[in-house]
């Protein structure tokens, strides 16, 4: 893709440009409350890495290159790519239905193994990891996965359970486990020391994750609650330096026994029908797509218990830019620290998304109503004025700000900040506000014949 403006030039040194790194990391980890915190940045054919501060905030034990950190749902481009190496090797087709090769599926014809890849394929987010704890793939997948929020190849949903069933697959046809597959097909090619949330003994460092809170200035280690079931969706550990080697791979710059330029290609092409909202601006196979003037990246974003971490990749450019960090607090750092790699290296991040501009229509009382998303309940609610609060299983509620075209913004009760969460959607035919999309998941509403 031609880039709409020249790509930014900065005159700087390698080694000014590290310094500098290493100087806004440790600054900005410390005014954000992280514990510890890497990144890496791949640019002009050179790989700049920093580090700072403790895996443990308990233990104290210092953070490394080679650190890994829960990578929470960065895990899935992983999945996909192993998905992808199979298509490749012509054990799997992008185009066939997923019940092919995932059994309990089988009552889902028309999904494809390229809808399930895109959040395309309407499946629920899937249940919490308390209520997975005990299932085996098969009974996740058979009392989670069979109703569709929407149907398949018409909207995006994000959906955990769609990367239980990719995990599934690679398991039927591999006849490996998911752990093992990843390991061969894609980690030891990239050279990065596997680590998995389910290692009773890590085989490498690791971080814990950390709960930051701004208000008391507290930062205590969390333990990590994923289920054993949901792994292929986000039970991967890595460090940045690990992640810019899957990056370079989803540039085409990779190995070429991981993937080939033209499957790399493959995963970065827009799915048609994934438009995920606030997530990014279009989805491919595993991996979002956010586009910044004649310029496409690629990536995703991951949340494990009290972890924040970020990869993205520019494949015209060869631009790959990588960050984790324990602590929840690490995404309003990151967010940050992105802005400022312009000026510091010369590469440009397409920015997180904002609120939006222009006055809003608080005034919507057609959107109350309660939306489901498998086991998930949204419940929005009106006041008097028509202003919309949004509530998700009987939490306590949180303003919504609405726009002229059904797009709304969050409100944090506690501060007042408002943050970009989702849209209300009408029916084609009817033209009722029939869905929800909210932070990318779809939620079809329940009080409406």
């Amino acid at each position: 893709m031609p880039y709409a403006t020249p790509a930014p030039v900065t005159t700087r040194q390698p080694t000014q440009i590290r310094r500098l790194l290493q100087e806004r990391l440790d600054t900005l980890a410390r005014a954000h409350q992280v514990p510890g915190a890497q990144l890496a940045l791949h640019t002009g054919g050179v790989t700049y890495a920093v580090h700072t501060g403790v895996a443990d905030a308990a233990t104290e034990e210092p953070v490394g290159s080679g650190t890994a950190v829960p990578l929470g749902s960065v895990t899935k481009v992983y999945t996909a790519a192993v998905v992808m190496l199979l298509v490749a090797d012509g054990d799997v087709s992008l185009t066939d239905p997923v019940g092919t090769y995932v059994p309990e599926l089988a009552r889902l014809p028309r999904t494809t193994v390229r809808q399930l890849l895109s959040h395309t394929a309407g499946l629920p987010t899937g249940p919490d990891s308390d209520d997975a704890a005990a299932l085996t793939p098969a009974r996740y997948l058979s009392g989670h996965a069979t109703a569709t929020v929407c149907p398949p190849g018409s909207g995006f949903s994000y959906s955990n359970a769609g990367y239980v069933a990719a995990g599934r697959l690679i398991e039927e046809v591999t006849g490996m486990s998911w752990q093992e597959a990843v390991r061969a097909f894609l980690l030891e090619p990239l050279g990065t020391a596997p680590a998995f949330l389910t290692d009773a003994v890590p085989a490498r460092p690791v971080a814990r994750g950390h709960s930051a809170n701004a208000l008391t200035g507290r930062v205590r280690p969390v333990q990590q609650t994923l289920a054993p079931v949901e792994a292929p969706a986000g039970a991967l550990l890595a460090s940045a330096l690990d992640l810019v080697a899957l990056g370079r791979v989803l540039t085409g710059e990779g190995p070429r026994t991981v993937l080939t330029e033209e499957d790399a290609a493959e995963m970065r092409r827009p799915v048609p029908g994934a438009h995920p909202g606030v997530l990014a601006d279009a989805w491919g196979l595993g991996l979002a797509l956010f586009q910044d003037g004649g310029r496409q990246w690629c990536g995703h974003d991951g949340n494990a218990q009290g972890t924040s971490c970020f990869l993205r990749a520019e494949p015209d450019g060869g631009d790959v830019v990588a960050f984790t960090s324990n602590a929840n607090s690490g995404t309003a750092l990151w967010h940050e620290l992105a802005d400022e790699l312009d000026r510091i290296a010369g590469v440009r991040v397409p920015p997180a998304p904002g609120p939006r501009d222009g006055a809003p229509v608080r005034a919507l009382p057609q959107c109350a109503g309660t939306y489901r998303n498998g086991t998930v309940d949204y419940r929005v609610t009106a006041d008097e004025q028509g202003s919309l609060a949004l509530s998700v299983n009987g939490d306590s509620p949180a303003p919504l700000v609405c726009h002229p075209d059904l797009s709304c913004d969050l409100v944090d009760p506690a501060t007042g900040r408002r943050v970009p969460g989702g849209r209300f959607l009408r029916d084609p035919d009817t033209g009722a506000i029939d869905r929800l999309q909210i932070s990318g998941r779809m939620a079809r509403r329940t009080d409406i014949g």
